[in-house]
């Protein structure tokens, strides 16, 4: 059996993917909502360098990804051992070097890696406008960084909510719609602290 085979067969014995989905899906709206929060705090915030922008919202990426893949990993490799010790006892028989023991060490790294690359990637897939003023690079229509990076938050966050009803069997528009109802929510309540603050 080759490598990928061997994967697919651990894949499947460990039910990952399903469990992949769902924190690709959280952790991507956790790292959608905070840039939309980061970004929008600066606009509110008035005047601001570019740098300064990109470093806090760089900064923030790297913390969700490193919380992410930490995070999963422990509760995923706590969760793993419980269960092979359950089945261990119920069956009176080691099952370290069977499929299911070694899927039991081997799917912690993936979930985990899953839950740490989502915020992290959509992080950085937000920024790019801000990167690209950076550079030098004029955006379409002299459109404002800052701008084109918070549409590029709900563009985000309407694709996870998209993706979340395809999942999940729901009317996708709908389901995209209410995660963009979230955001907005969360750009209100963004812009009256700001304005009360």
């Amino acid at each position: 059996m080759s490598l990928i085979q061997q994967i697919q067969s651990l894949w499947s014995i460990s039910q990952a993917g399903q469990i992949a989905r769902r924190y690709f899906v959280t952790n991507g709206f956790d790292g959608a909502l905070t840039m939309l929060g980061i970004l929008l705090g600066f606009y509110t915030g008035g005047e601001l360098p570019l740098r300064v922008a990109i470093s806090a919202c760089l900064g923030a990426a790297i913390a969700l990804g490193i919380s992410g893949f930490t995070s999963a990993y422990l509760s995923e490799t706590e969760e793993r051992k419980k269960e092979l010790r359950e089945l261990e006892e119920s069956l009176v028989a080691p099952l370290k070097e069977s499929d299911y023991g070694r899927a039991s060490q081997i799917m912690p790294w993936v979930i985990a890696a899953v839950n740490g690359l989502s915020p992290f990637l959509i992080s950085l897939f937000i920024i790019i406008p801000l990167w690209l003023e950076d550079f030098g690079y004029r955006l379409p229509f002299d459109m404002d960084s800052f701008d084109a990076a918070i549409g590029f938050s709900f563009l985000t966050i309407l694709f996870l909510g998209i993706f979340l009803g395809r999942i999940s069997g729901t009317f996708w528009l709908w389901s995209g719609l209410r995660a963009v109802l979230i955001g907005l929510a969360t750009a209100g309540i963004i812009f009256l602290v700001g304005n009360n603050g």
